[in-house]
């Protein structure tokens, strides 16, 4: 056990110290549980600076801290080596939003939906999908989730422009935005987007933003097999339709849905749906989002994968992927065949030791499906799935340097310690 464990162990005092730094604090329980450990205190500040404050005296007391926002992912990454106290960042609130100038800051603990309302009233949004219904703004950026947006405006941290983050002694760092006290070296924005909170505490985002455009089709088609899906999402990419996103959904192995998002003026928009549809056939278009449109597969207790794959090579990752489940039926794809990101998920029925071997398995399938430039990462799975000997990360190309910054912004390890790849 190392000083700062013994210092953990040993820190009755805590939940005190955390309090008067002018938190809520209260036991944990088993719903409060990160990746199946269950922290001794949840801890609810009402600020930024009380988030600030609280990171200082559990920096004090030797305690590792999981940030949690709304909680839908919050059993993403590994498990946590310690879990001492989760901070709670749910009244983390707040929109501020800059109209004339496209640009909004918003809260960490600011669920998503409640920021689209906000700048909807002035037809401004924030080009990122609802993935994970729920989710807060903190949580998006940190676990770096982007929908079928990203193939126009790219993914959340190229939305990003500036940020305030509390570290682990509780010192606030700002950069980029609206703000002027910055960071010597570093791009908070994408040094934190996707981090999984393990080098800081995110407490507020800026954001720039989009006009809502006026108006919306969205033209689907059926394909039998993947190289026809292939042939259907070369064919629009070569087109002058300037699609938003391409999207393909294979629930069960069977035939796949094309989806192409087309935005923009409607004078100009029917002309190019009818584009996009004289490139298919048997296609039909809608104004509305095909049901399931930007979610993610599986369900409850799946094992839930995300594939990264050279867009030309979306249809060679779901021919993968039509016999991979452990019982060698066809797993389940949704994803973004127009930006390579494609999700897949084992079912929870699978053994542990099971899953883990088909992981392993579909990471070398994939290698050979992309020449070598793919990669899968396991976002979720179960306690017994991770204890069955899962690798969530695979190789990361970058350890060493990651490493690195992680010992130069969090030398005791107390940021969410393990829950990144490497054991970061």
């Amino acid at each position: 056990m190392t000083g700062k464990d013994e210092q953990a162990q040993d820190a009755g005092g805590a939940p005190e110290a955390i309090g008067a730094a002018g938190a809520e604090v209260r036991p944990g329980t088993d719903r409060d549980a990160v990746g199946g450990a269950v922290p001794r205190w949840v801890v609810r500040p009402s600020d930024a600076d009380g988030c600030a404050a609280v990171l200082g005296a559990a920096a004090r007391a030797g305690l590792a801290v999981v940030p949690r926002g709304a909680g839908t992912k919050i059993g993403w990454g590994a498990p946590p080596r310690r879990c001492d106290a989760v901070l709670d960042l749910s009244a983390l609130t707040g929109v501020d939003h800059a109209a004339g100038d496209l640009v909004v800051e918003a809260g960490a603990g600011t669920p998503l939906e409640e920021l689209a309302a906000v700048l909807a009233k002035t037809g401004q949004r924030l080009p990122v999908d609802r993935v994970v219904p729920g989710s807060t703004v903190g949580g998006v950026v940190a676990t770096g989730l982007s929908g079928p947006g990203r193939m126009l405006y790219g993914p959340v941290r190229d939305l990003i422009i500036g940020m305030t983050v509390a570290g682990p002694d509780g010192a606030a760092s700002r950069s980029g935005g609206r703000v002027v006290k910055n960071v010597a070296g570093y791009d908070l924005g994408k040094l934190h987007t996707g981090a999984f909170g393990t080098l800081g505490v995110i407490t507020s985002v800026t954001f720039r933003l989009r006009p809502i455009p006026p108006a919306r089709i969205v033209v689907s088609a059926e394909a039998p097999d993947p190289p026809r899906a292939r042939e259907l999402v070369s064919s629009v990419l070569k087109s002058h339709t300037a699609p938003t996103a391409i999207e393909v959904d294979r629930p069960g192995g069977g035939r796949i849905s094309v989806q192409v998002l087309l935005e923009g003026p409607e004078d100009g928009i029917r002309a190019r749906a009818q584009e996009v549809s004289d490139l298919f056939s048997d296609a039909v278009a809608s104004p509305d989002l095909p049901v399931g449109w930007g979610t993610l597969p599986g369900g409850p207790g799946d094992t839930l994968l995300k594939l990264t794959t050279p867009p030309a090579r979306a249809a060679e990752v779901m021919e993968a992927l039509a016999d991979a489940a452990p019982d060698g039926g066809p797993l389940p794809v949704r994803g973004s065949a127009g930006s390579g990101v494609l999700y897949s998920a084992l079912p929870s029925a699978a053994a542990p030791d099971g899953a883990v071997r088909a992981v392993s398995a579909l990471r070398a399938r994939l290698g050979n499906a992309t020449g070598g430039h793919g990669s899968l990462t396991v976002l979720d799975a179960a306690p017994p799935v991770h204890a069955a000997g899962l690798d969530p990360w695979g190789e990361v190309p970058g350890l060493p340097l990651m490493r690195s910054v992680k010992q130069n912004l969090d030398p005791d390890g107390v940021l969410s310690p393990g829950r990144f790849a490497g054991g970061i």
